[in-house]
C-alpha cells in the first residue's frame, strides 16, 4: 500500500470502532477489538505511518476468507478504510487501516521514452555482434531480446490489468555499455494484490509468458549458428549452462557442448535466447519482490522471510566459481527481506494454484545458471 490518508481524530475513534466492529460481526466471531499503532508493521506486513491508527478486530471467520474480504472490503473503503485479512496466534484478524488504496496506473509517456532509448540502446550491441558499422544491423539481436523482455514484462502487466491492480506500463532500462544493451525492465503494480492466489499469478506470468517467446528464439538461434574449436592462448567469451541450455545444445546438435576443445559460437539470436534464460532464472530467485518472491510468498506466507537467507548463503557458496553472486548477495540481503504482501493473507492456495506454483519452480530448476559467463 503506498498511501494513507491522515490519522482520525480520537473523538471519531468510538464513531469508527461501532461501525467497523458491526460490519465485521456480519462475517466473524469477534473475540477483541482495539485500536493500534505503527507496532503493528510486522502483522500489517508493510511500514504503517507514524499516528495512522490501525482498528484490530481479532476471532473466527464464520464464512471462507474470501468470501469475507468480498463481502467487507468495499464497507471498509466506504468508510474510509483499507481492509486486511491477517492470521496470527492462532486468531484470524481483520485489519482496518485508514486511507484509500491508489488508482493510478503511472506515466505511459515514461515508459515509451524508455523504451526508445533501449531499442536504440539495444540496436548498438547487436551491431557490434554483428560487426556492423550502421546501428540497424543490429536489428536481430534487438528484436530476439526485446521480443522475450515485452513477453515478459507485458505478461505481468495484462494479468495485473485483469485482476484490477493498477499498473505501470513496463520501465526499460537502457545500458549501452553491457553484454545485452539493458538491465531489463520493470512495472510498478501501486497496490497489493487481493490475495496469495493473485501474488502468485501476478509473479508467474512474467517469466512463463517470456519463455513462450525465449524457447522459439533460443532454437531459431542455435540452428542458425556453428560448431567450432574454441581458440588457444586467447580470452573468449563463455556463456553459462542451464539445463534447458545444455539440452537445447543436445537436440540441435547431439552433443553436450562445451565438449573438450569444441563449443557452438552462437549468434546475436542464440545469444538473445540464451539471455532470456538468465533473465528468466534471475527473477526466480526465490527472494523479495522478485518473481520468484512473490511464488515463494504464495506458498510459504510469511515463512518466506527464512528462504531470503537460504537464498544469501547460497549465493556465497556460488561466489568462488562468479563473483557477481557476491553483488546479487548484497542485493538480496538490502531489499530482498521485504516481500510483496497481499490485502487478505488468509485465503488459501487452491490445487490449481500449488500446480502453477510447481510450474514456475520447475521453469527456475531448469533455467538456473550456477556459474552464468566466464572467460
Amino acid at each position: 500500500m503506498s498511501s494513507y490518508s491522515q490519522s482520525i481524530a480520537p473523538e471519531d475513534e468510538s464513531w469508527a470502532t461501532g461501525q467497523l466492529s458491526a460490519a465485521a460481526a456480519t462475517v466473524m466471531q469477534l473475540r477483541t477489538v482495539r485500536w493500534a499503532d505503527e507496532r503493528l508493521t510486522e502483522l500489517v506486513g508493510r511500514p504503517v505511518p507514524k499516528g495512522a491508527p490501525v482498528l484490530e478486530l481479532r476471532g473466527r471467520f464464520l464464512i471462507p476468507a474470501e468470501e469475507v474480504y468480498s463481502q467487507l472490503s468495499e464497507r471498509f473503503a466506504s468508510l474510509g478504510y483499507v481492509l486486511m485479512l491477517r492470521e496470527d496466534k492462532g486468531d484470524q484478524v481483520i485489519l482496518a487501516i485508514p486511507g484509500a488504496l491508489p488508482r493510478e496506473s503511472g506515466r505511459p509517456w515514461v515508459a515509451v521514452a524508455l523504451f526508445a532509448a533501449t531499442l536504440l540502446s539495444v540496436l548498438w550491441v547487436g551491431a557490434e555482434y554483428e560487426g556492423s558499422a550502421s546501428l540497424l544491423g543490429g536489428w536481430p539481436f534487438a528484436a530476439s531480446l526485446l521480443g522475450i523482455l515485452l513477453a515478459h514484462e507485458m505478461g505481468h502487466y495484462l494479468v495485473a490489468r485483469w485482476l484490477g491492480v493498477p499498473a505501470s506500463l513496463p520501465y526499460f532500462i537502457p545500458m549501452p555499455v553491457s553484454l545485452l544493451g539493458t538491465m531489463g525492465a520493470v512495472i510498478q503494480t501501486r497496490a497489493p494484490t487481493r490475495n496469495r492466489r493473485e501474488l502468485l499469478l501476478l509473479g508467474a506470468s512474467g517469466p512463463l509468458a517470456g519463455m513462450v517467446v525465449a524457447i522459439p528464439v533460443l532454437f531459431l538461434g542455435l540452428s542458425t549458428s556453428h560448431l567450432g574449436f574454441i581458440p588457444q592462448g586467447l580470452a573468449t567469451f563463455q556463456e553459462g549452462n542451464s539445463l534447458l541450455y545444455a539440452a537445447a545444445k543436445l537436440l540441435v546438435f547431439g552433443r553436450f557442448l562445451p565438449s573438450g576443445n569444441l563449443d557452438v559460437f552462437i549468434n546475436s539470436v542464440a545469444m538473445a535466447g540464451w539471455a532470456g534464460l538468465l533473465v528468466t532464472g534471475l527473477n526466480l530467485i526465490p527472494a523479495g519482490q522478485l518473481d520468484g518472491g512473490h511464488v515463494a510468498y504464495a506458498l510459504l506466507g510469511r515463512r518466506a522471510k527464512w528462504l531470503t537467507w537460504v537464498v544469501v548463503v547460497v549465493m556465497l557458496g556460488l561466489s568462488p566459481l562468479w563473483q557477481g553472486w557476491l553483488l546479487w548477495a548484497a542485493l538480496v540481503l538490502l531489499l530482498g527481506r521485504v516481500h510483496a504482501v497481499p490485502l487478505d493473507d488468509v485465503t488459501p492456495l487452491r490445487t490449481k494454484d500449488k500446480m502453477l506454483a510447481f510450474l514456475a519452480i520447475a521453469v527456475f530448476v531448469l533455467v538456473f545458471i550456477p556459474v552464468p559467463m566466464s572467460f
